[in-house]
């Protein structure tokens, strides 16, 4: 039998949330057994949140309720029409105990402009940060304290009107799951390889490579698989056949001799949260930094001539990593020097240390999640 607690007060945009407590939620010892090696997306928490939207409506019924299956009518447009969209990011234990996120408000933004460019209803910035402290409240437990671990938060919205019309949706749904995650690199950060696509293009102009919608994420399934079969690890993709774009899931960095950070600029890139907080935290120590296009043959006549002295890659996952070659089928980048991997694993290095309190948090990007 469900128990459901007592209506809590609303929100600051006036829903009022309900939670149903998971009778069926692992014991403390099933808990701990999965955060000594939670993996990645391997595990879930007890619970999720669920908000509805119609037209008629709007925002309504906000719950957190058990983790479980989702029940969707067959002619759902999801399905048919890939009207969908998601979130990446992170709750940090830290030191005290305490639960806090990084920028969560970034996240919010970048989700309501997905929904845009996919027809779906804009989730206000409050719903959206309030639904992780509502799952917290929760599932707090579930975030673990081990270095470089963390609860990996999975906000996401799809179309869920059952209708066989080509329109936007009149009813959508919005959850939230969370997944411990363990440290995305055991052993240390090491220098990734990297494939350079040319039969493929993850998104065109006008496209919905700025949204964060799964349909950009299959596309790179088949590149990514044969970056893998040249022993890759990443699938770095290009703009109209020249300009570097991004890779399967991360946004990519050159650093110069002058100590210079470019970045690709495309109306198809996502824009990276943690590549902003990382080339912010490089512009604090006095780095310049640039965003514009770039083209596949200045990365690679820049490495021979000694002007491009490396390369790393950044996301929500592996935070920042060094790039060590970039492979195509008829040539090699391969950067060796020490100094760009040096600057890149600092940057981590700082960035990890204010997601986990370790370091000032000057720019005020952090959010605590269970107060």
């Amino acid at each position: 039998m469900t128990i459901n607690l007592p209506l809590q007060a609303p929100s600051a945009a006036g829903l009022i949330w309900q939670t149903v407590r998971n009778e069926n939620a692992k014991s403390p010892e099933e808990r701990e057994a999965v955060l000594a090696d939670p993996g990645f997306g391997n595990h879930f928490t007890d619970h999720m949140v669920d908000v509805c939207w119609s037209e008629k409506g709007g925002w309504h019924r906000p719950r957190v309720t058990p983790y479980g299956p989702i029940q969707l009518d067959p002619a759902a447009a999801v399905l048919h029409y890939a009207q969908e969209i998601f979130e990446g990011m992170k709750a940090y234990r830290h030191a005290d105990g305490s639960i806090w996120t990084f920028r969560p408000e970034q996240n919010a933004a970048r989700m309501q402009r997905s929904a845009k460019r996919l027809a779906l209803p804009e989730l206000p910035s409050d719903i959206f940060i309030e639904s992780l402290k509502k799952l917290i409240a929760v599932d707090g437990d579930w975030v673990p304290s081990a270095p470089e671990t963390s609860l990996y938060l999975r906000p996401f919205m799809f179309a869920k009107e059952a209708f066989l019309g080509v329109r936007p949706a009149k009813k959508v749904a919005f959850y939230v799951i969370a997944s411990p995650a363990g440290a995305y690199f055991h052993g240390g950060v090491q220098p990734v390889s990297i494939w350079l696509s040319t039969n493929y293009a993850r998104a065109g102009k006008g496209g919905t490579g700025a949204a964060k919608t799964g349909g950009n994420y299959a596309s790179s399934l088949l590149p990514q698989a044969e970056a893998a079969e040249h022993g890759c690890q990443q699938v770095l993709f290009l703009d109209e056949g020249k300009y570097l774009e991004e890779l399967g899931g991360m946004n990519v960095v050159l650093v110069y001799k002058d100590g210079t950070l470019v970045t690709p600029e495309s109306d198809s890139i996502l824009e990276g949260i943690t590549r902003d907080s990382v080339l912010q935290l490089a512009k604090d120590r006095g780095h310049n930094v640039e965003s514009r296009k770039v083209t596949i043959d200045e990365w690679r006549e820049g490495a021979a001539s000694g002007e491009i002295v490396g390369a790393f890659a950044c996301g929500t996952a592996a935070v920042v990593t060094p790039i060590g070659r970039l492979l195509a089928e008829d040539f090699e980048i391969v950067h060796e020097g020490d100094a760009a991997a040096e600057l890149a694993l600092s940057l981590r290095e700082e960035l990890t240390g204010i997601q986990y309190g370790r370091v000032e948090d000057r720019h005020g990007w952090l959010l605590r999640l269970d107060a």
